[in-house]
């Protein structure tokens, strides 16, 4: 009798079997995806680097403030009120970097590493501080990265 000319049944037993291993590796994916809290992003490390960030970075608040006054009310407002505001914010941020830094390892926001800031924008994805105007993290100057399509320039 040749291999290939056997009928292959499956018993009722071996049919639960199958069924039953079937729903544990189903359920075990699913319990799997509850142990991931929208929370989970926010470590002590992603706290640290937020930290070393509005150090290092946090002076482009300066021409990013310049470039924005003088885009709303203009140049002469841009150079006065741009600098004194990018200078204030700058600071602002010198000093949540520190405080950061130095409390990196504990939980300090509701029991969690969450800045106090919400989210906001067109796409909800600039989490801003309410109260301060702060983004999580310092602007960036030039080209934004973390657009995947590409922008025109006006002139």
């Amino acid at each position: 009798m040749s291999l290939s000319a056997q009928s292959f049944t499956i018993s009722p037993a071996m049919k639960k079997l199958i069924l039953a291993a079937a729903f544990l590796c189903l359920g075990s994916v699913a319990y799997g995806d509850i142990q991931a809290p929208p929370g989970a992003q926010y470590t002590s490390s992603r706290k640290l680097g937020r930290a070393i960030s509005n150090i290092l970075y946090g002076v482009m608040e300066i021409p990013e403030q310049i470039v924005r006054q003088s885009n709303t009310t203009g140049h002469k407002a841009g150079w006065s009120y741009g600098v004194v505001n990018g200078t204030q914010r700058a600071f602002k941020r010198l000093g949540y970097g520190f405080y950061e830094l130095f409390t990196f390892h504990c939980p300090t926001y509701k029991g969690t590493f969450k800045p106090p800031y919400t989210k906001c924008g067109s796409d909800w994805r600039v989490e801003m501080n309410p109260s301060e105007g702060l983004s999580e993290f310092p602007p960036e100057l030039g080209f934004e990265d973390h657009f995947s399509h590409t922008r025109t320039q006006r002139w």
